[in-house]
């Protein structure tokens, strides 16, 4: 079992789609009934949302091929971490993987996929946060699930002679619950993602970073990946997405939402850009930004959801975005969606031949400089506020109350 990290880089993405080749997918038809095969996991995430570190101490991955077994049945085949191994999930945007290591595997269907992480105990930092501005390590209080296993939803096969690969993407964003009074949870956010490298490319003006710059592909205003530009050269990349259409969304503090629609994936190998090095996409900065604050209850309360709060705007000439979205506290339910642009957002359609143009939209659900929220949290009915009126000043108590 090797021991060091290693990380796999957008920029050599030619050939890593050597090295992940002949990833598994759902159902059996292409099982074979005996002999071996090996399983291969690494380990990717989108990025935080107000964090300059998310750490978490992987133990294991575990597979079985029943859906049902528990933790001690027999039957598990284990890829173990020794040491266990403390990641920052925030380094591992952009495409970068963490390999989480192998191991042989009997052919066959399987059902079952576990990710095992160590729990902190007393002040232990295992599994932490730094809080953007701070430089304090803060420990998570962990969930009993990360000792038997974090249950993912996929099914996979394993063909005797051939390599089957996983990747794991851990959003951190999502994963981290806020409790009140400097405490912060764990409440695991993991999904298997295919592991080829396709999927959508560009670069932002350099000139932006430092203002917390998002870009995220989104379908019908749904987040479906996020990333953040690298630090230095604005190069980011939006990996491993199913072949579809998607509108490319960028976000920075004081700029105005910038959106590319339409930006067609056409397969899993290739890879589209919609900018370049010597031509970044370069937003529109100084506008004036605004922020909408509240509360989101839920009624029973839980012990183990909270509510998240999206604002959408949609456009006359293009889709349905998310510009932001916020967990709510989950001691207090507060939450605040903050630098929310008032300017009109710029869209551009995609074109193959770049640079893209753009132009100031308006907006025509809810206007410009109003957004719609949604509130939503799993096992409750969502609740909607058709329009939040940012052109003249912050907006707080927009409170929201699920029910089941």
């Amino acid at each position: 079992m090797k021991t060091t990290v290693q990380k796999i880089s957008l920029l050599t993405f030619a050939s890593v789609a050597v090295l992940l080749a002949g990833c598994g997918g759902g159902g059996s038809s292409g099982a074979s009934a005996g002999g071996t095969g090996t399983l291969g996991v690494a380990m990717t995430d989108a990025p935080s949302c107000g964090y300059d570190a998310v750490n978490v101490t992987v133990n294991k991955v575990r597979v079985h091929q029943s859906s049902s077994a528990s933790d001690t049945d027999s039957g598990w085949t284990d890829i173990t971490l020794n040491p266990a191994r403390k990641i920052n999930l925030l380094n591992l945007t952009n495409g970068v993987l963490e390999d989480l290591g192998q191991t042989p595997l009997a052919a066959g269907h399987y059902t079952q996929l576990r990710l095992v992480l160590d729990a902190n105990t007393g002040a232990g930092t295992a599994n932490s946060v730094i809080v953007s501005g701070t430089n304090n390590e803060v420990g998570l209080t962990t969930p009993s699930a990360v000792q038997s296993g974090i249950k993912l939803v996929n099914e996979f096969d394993v063909v005797a002679g051939q390599r089957a690969d996983l990747v794991l993407d851990f959003d951190a964003c999502k994963s981290i619950v806020k409790r009140g009074n400097g405490v912060y949870a764990l409440k695991p956010v993991v999904t298997v993602i295919p592991t080829v490298l396709n999927g959508i490319r560009g670069f932002v003006d350099p000139a932006l970073l430092g203002t917390h710059v998002n870009v995220t592909a989104q379908q019908n205003g749904t987040i479906i990946r996020s990333t953040t530009p690298n630090a230095t050269t604005g190069e980011f990349f939006l990996a491993r997405l199913a072949p579809a259409s998607y509108d490319v969304v960028i976000t920075a503090d004081t700029s105005a939402t910038t959106v590319v629609a339409a930006v067609p994936v056409a397969d899993t190998t290739s890879t589209v850009a919609i900018s370049t090095a010597t031509a970044p996409i370069a937003l529109q900065t100084g506008g004036t930004t605004r922020s909408i604050s509240g509360t989101v209850t839920l009624t029973p309360a839980s012990a183990t959801e909270v509510g998240t709060v999206a604002a959408k705007q949609s456009f006359s000439a293009g889709p349905t975005v998310t510009v932001k979205y916020q967990g709510a506290d989950a001691s207090t339910g507060a939450y605040t969606l903050a630098s929310l642009p008032t300017t009109a957002p710029l869209l551009g359609k995609y074109s193959a031949t770049l640079p893209i143009a753009f132009a100031a939209q308006t907006v025509t659900t809810p206007g410009t400089g109003k957004y719609a929220l949604a509130a939503t949290a799993n096992g409750y009915t969502s609740q909607a506020n058709a329009s939040v009126d940012l052109t003249t000043a912050s907006q707080t108590g927009v409170n929201f109350s699920l029910i089941p």
